[in-house]
């Protein structure tokens, strides 16, 4: 049996609740925050094959003109989110933000412009010594580099035994990031070699004080997410002056770290896009 188009899920905790009633009491005043990569489009085996969701768009054109804003946080590029997604020009996505990096860069649709700052220099060194680290520890066949501009990723899904590739980097290529002053951030058959100082966590809670917002929504499904969410459970716990807030978990399987702290358990980015468009027709106009 298909899911009621009219009916919203109900968040599983008193604090999703409470999150979701104040975003649709106040749509005009609630800052809703999505992931990509596994939130608005569907994992797939090469990264730059993968798009937003056919029905994602539509949601956001009709959402988004009812709420104070719409932000798309990602590790990708922003550029890339923007074209992997298909945000650029869309009439009701004006005001749309992409917040690229990790919150290092940043698009916006109502000048079309990516602003972001200088490559970190431990970038240009680690992309020189990546290949030789890969054919030392035998990873190099069956992984896959993605260049990001200011940071770079090992993709070990096509390797014969994904997740045994995964946990022979994590050591190598965190002393290889550690001597360049870079992180690595542990996603989904991912490693992701990047600056510090920036995450999810950080750019959704700059945004929501920038947006003045009085309620939350944030959507992801990996690791990755885990400091968005800690951003909203922290400003829900913010006493009388708290900022209510709803997280959401799209898919289960590969995170369940994600999952066990959610509100609402959503099976993939066909159920978010369809939660979005259900958000959008009971959430009142501004």
């Amino acid at each position: 049996m298909g899911r009621h188009p009219e009916l919203l899920p109900t968040p599983r905790t008193p604090a999703g609740r409470e999150g979701l009633a104040a975003l649709l009491a106040r749509p005009d005043r609630a800052v809703v925050a999505l992931d990509f990569d596994g939130t608005l489009a569907d994992i797939v085996p090469d990264p730059e094959q993968a798009r937003a969701h056919p029905d994602a768009v539509p949601a956001l054109a009709a959402l988004a003109p009812k709420v104070a804003s719409v932000a798309v946080i990602t590790g990708r590029p922003a550029g890339v989110a923007v074209r992997h997604g298909g945000f650029a020009g869309v009439p009701g996505l004006d005001h749309l933000v992409v917040l690229g990096h990790y919150g290092a860069e940043r698009w916006d649709a109502v000048t079309g412009t990516v602003h972001a700052p200088a490559p970190h220099p431990g970038v240009a060194a680690v992309r020189a010594e990546l290949p030789g680290v890969l054919h030392e520890f035998g990873a190099w066949h069956g992984t896959w580099v993605e260049e990001k501009g200011q940071a770079l990723a090992v993709h070990t899904r096509r390797a014969e035994d994904p997740q045994a590739a995964f946990e022979s980097l994590r050591g190598p290529l965190g002393e290889l990031a550690a001597r360049h002053g870079l992180i690595v951030e542990p996603g989904r058959l991912v490693l992701e070699l990047r600056p510090p100082g920036m995450d999810k966590g950080v750019a959704l809670a700059e945004y929501v004080r920038e947006m003045d917002a009085e309620s939350v929504l944030y959507a992801g499904d990996d690791l990755g997410d885990l400091a968005a969410f800690a951003t909203v459970e922290k400003l829900r716990a913010e006493g009388p002056d708290g900022i209510p807030g709803l997280l959401v978990c799209s898919g289960s399987a590969e995170v369940p770290e994600l999952a066990e702290r959610a509100d609402l358990l959503l099976p993939g980015p066909a159920a978010v896009v369809g939660f979005l468009a259900d958000l959008a027709r009971h959430a009142q106009p501004r």
